[in-house]
């Protein structure tokens, strides 16, 4: 059975002050903390065992998982000075066997764990977004204005990995995943992307990230899944 990790650990200052109060993963998105979407979303595709690595604010994480995971088993790795995702994420994974979803812990999707999980070391990837409108240039003329949206041909990291315990030894236990294993792996062919088109993905980072996530949610019925198929 697949177990997942969320990277909690961090701060969340652009979210103060509500953050000075409560981790970044408990601030409510709909009344249910960006953790409680999360539970939600890892429980419908099957994911029963979750450890939640966190930092700042653990024992709030922890009071929390005790009564949110309802048939899961949600625990806390708590670690006591910084890090790195791929630090907390062998900490937390170590001895572990089978395959493993890691998510960021500001993540909220309606992505296909499932397709995650048939993509040995794999990363998920969704359109570009610009926060910017588009310019339609014709040489030195604007032949027209683009609302800020998806950006064609161009990907990126969604914050949600399919590992392994092979990838776990090669974690360093210090440092972050996007700067030290994954470039590794990315040089020797090792690692692979998922990629969903259209698919409901917020990074919750800014009170701005709070209002449309949760426009998102509603227009899509509270985060259901959405069944648009990847692409690998």
């Amino acid at each position: 059975m697949a177990r997942a990790l969320i990277l909690a650990g961090g701060l969340g200052k652009r979210l103060r002050p509500v953050t000075d109060y409560l981790p970044k993963p408990l601030v409510p998105v709909l009344n249910v903390p960006i953790l409680g979407w999360q539970l939600r979303h890892l429980g419908r595709h099957g994911i029963r065992d979750v450890t939640v690595c966190a930092g700042y604010k653990a024992g709030l994480l922890a009071d929390y998982a005790a009564r949110a995971g309802r048939g899961m088993r949600v625990d806390v790795s708590e670690e006591r000075s910084p890090l790195g995702t791929a630090g907390a994420a062998k900490r937390a994974a170590r001895g572990r066997r089978g395959p493993f979803i890691i998510m960021n812990g500001d993540v909220i999707t309606d992505i296909d764990l499932g397709a995650m999980l048939d993509a040995p070391r794999s990363v998920a990837a969704v359109p570009l977004r610009s926060s910017y409108g588009v310019l339609d240039l014709d040489g030195p003329r604007v032949a027209g204005f683009g609302e800020k949206g998806e950006v064609p041909g161009s990907w990126m990291n969604a914050g949600i990995y399919n590992l392994d315990a092979g990838a776990v030894r090669d974690m360093p236990a210090r440092g972050d995943l996007e700067r030290t294993l994954f470039p590794s792996y990315a040089a020797r062919g090792l690692l692979s992307a998922v990629r969903f088109e259209g698919a409901m993905w917020h990074s919750v980072d800014s009170f701005k990230d709070l209002e449309e996530c949760a426009a998102s949610l509603s227009r899509s019925g509270a985060g259901r899944p959405s069944g648009r198929r990847p692409r690998t």
